[in-house]
């Protein structure tokens, strides 16, 4: 075989790799402004597209990336019924469950730090939304 053809097989190859890291790289940024955190690549079920949960004072989404498209799961915080941290070795999962008896968010290979940032925010989220007055904010009244 002529040594010539190895030359642009290897650049193919090379063009390949660098775009199959690119994708990936791409994938696992963040999907949303806002506290997201990410689980770690080196934990199970997030080597290649790594899960994201975004909390914000009115949702909880809890996103996945795939090769093509996402698996999203949004719930209202007013329907969190409770969140477990279960703490390991390496990393801690996190247990979201609902008041509709729906299957409970699993978020596997968290930061100890992250999971219990989570479960904070949820809580801060969730007084907030139930010391709030029926009607949503007081709006200001205009005078004159």
């Amino acid at each position: 075989m002529d040594d010539r053809l190895w030359v642009p097989a290897a650049g193919v190859l090379a063009a390949i790799a660098v775009a199959v890291v690119l994708l990936l790289w791409w994938k696992g940024q963040p999907f949303a402004e806002g506290d997201v955190f990410r689980a770690s690549r080196l934990s199970r079920g997030n080597r290649l597209f790594p899960t994201q949960v975004l909390i914000t004072p009115t949702t909880v989404v809890h996103y996945t990336p795939e090769l093509v498209g996402r698996k999203e799961h949004s719930i209202h915080i007013a329907h969190v019924s409770s969140v477990s941290i279960d703490t390991n070795l390496l990393f801690s999962n996190v247990l979201i469950e609902t008041s509709g008896g729906t299957t409970p968010v699993q978020c596997h290979g968290h930061r100890k730090s992250d999971a219990v940032r989570m479960k904070q925010l949820i809580e801060q989220h969730q007084t907030q939304y139930y010391r709030a007055p029926a009607g949503g904010p007081p709006q200001e009244v205009a005078r004159g």
